[in-house]
């Protein structure tokens, strides 16, 4: 199955990415010179003028950038993750000079300084003075640059709360540092780390000690996620890596998966529609979006209330899908339900003609509600 997720994305890289992309000249005192850039704008950036979109900076944005910008394209079309804004750094002339780090310390220093403070004192700030960015920001580098960007979680206050290191070429003192910042963090930070058994030996090696450690650490504020590939090679890693690592810091803002409904939905001895509530309250927390509950969500949890007879619940998920979907038939439908299943037929029946004048939605449509409601009608003679 993943062999054709990636032949669709590849499909969409160049359908959609190239098309959108447009090149910027970043002057930067920092530096002393200027950089290019290369931005991607979801779909209908210039149409939702009061929408705002997550951030996601990649390093070594040359050969990186078509890459995540045809999985976020992808990805943000069958809504498994929001629509981002993808800004690539192209680095080819300047790489080793941008990563440079003491050997000492293993900080950056010099060349590598002065690139630390451009991206997060030049470039970021531009960023979001002239786009429409939500506060959560994703750096994905890979080799040497997925080692830079751990230094910006180092900092008090993590520039990025999302951190994609493919096959990170870890300095000497960064498999001590990392841990020891993912032990003390205080704010909710996303951590994927990614290598594979035909990895440089090298980069392997310090990557598995890494992932020990990090996977030793009890901190509820770090979502972590490791993978370790069978077969690619260090440069084929980010391939592999972009999609999956997209999907698990974006799994909550998918739809209710099959698992999630068996697994989880299913099981609860609380009520399904505060779950469902919960779910798009984090989707607000972490990542700023106010998600309108989809559609797909509700039935789910509607199809958990009927398999587990807990016919209480349609109210609140009736009144729930009035305000997420106030011109439809949905709530309607959810609330007739509840009066069925709790002895009220006369308001049922109601409940379901008063539907006849709205939107039809999910499959329910102006015939069905007056179906139901003369099949009330037939059965208590009303």
């Amino acid at each position: 199955m993943k062999p054709l997720i990636y032949v669709f994305i590849l499909f969409f890289t160049f359908q959609f990415s190239n098309a959108q992309v447009q090149y910027e000249i970043i002057d930067s005192q920092k530096l002393g010179e200027s950089r290019q850039i290369k931005i991607q704008l979801p779909r209908g950036y210039d149409e939702n003028t009061d929408k705002n979109y997550p951030l996601i900076i990649v390093f070594d944005g040359d050969y990186m950038f078509e890459l995540v910008t045809g999985n976020v394209d992808y990805y943000s079309y069958w809504e498994d993750m929001p629509e981002a804004i993808v800004v690539g750094i192209n680095q080819s002339e300047f790489r080793t000079e941008d990563c440079m780090y003491s050997e000492q310390n293993s900080l950056p220093i010099d060349s590598g300084a002065a690139f630390f403070e451009f991206v997060g004192m030049e470039l970021i700030p531009n960023l979001e003075k002239n786009y429409r960015t939500e506060n959560f920001k994703v750096a994905i580098g890979h080799g040497e640059t997925a080692n830079f960007i751990n230094y910006y979680m180092l900092k008090p206050a993590p520039l990025f709360q999302a951190y994609i290191a493919i096959s990170p070429d870890l300095a000497a003192d960064m498999p001590a540092y990392i841990p020891e910042r993912i032990q003390n963090i205080e704010t909710k930070v996303f951590y994927y780390m990614a290598t594979s058994d035909n990895d440089v030996k090298s980069i392997k090696t310090k990557v598995d000690a890494l992932n020990t450690s990090i996977t030793a650490i009890d901190n509820k504020n770090i979502l972590y996620n490791f993978s370790s590939f069978e077969g690619p090679s260090h440069y084929a890693l980010p391939a592999h890596a972009v999609p999956e690592a997209l999907e698990s810091i974006f799994f909550v803002f998918q739809p209710i998966s099959k698992q999630e409904y068996k697994e989880t939905i299913l099981k609860l001895d609380s009520s399904p529609v505060d779950y469902l509530l919960e779910k798009y309250q984090t989707i607000e927390d972490l990542f700023g979006i106010e998600k309108q509950i989809l559609v797909n969500d509700f039935k789910a949890i509607a199809a958990a209330i009927k398999k587990t007879e807990k016919y209480i619940y349609f109210e609140d998920l009736g009144k729930l899908a009035r305000k997420q979907y106030p011109d439809t038939m949905l709530g309607n439908y959810y609330l007739a339900r509840f009066y069925e299943e709790t002895n009220e037929p006369k308001k049922a029946m109601k409940t379901y003609q008063s539907a006849f004048m709205l939107e039809e939605i999910a499959g329910l449509t102006k015939d069905f509600m007056l179906e139901k409601a003369d099949e009330i009608k037939a059965d208590f003679g009303y």
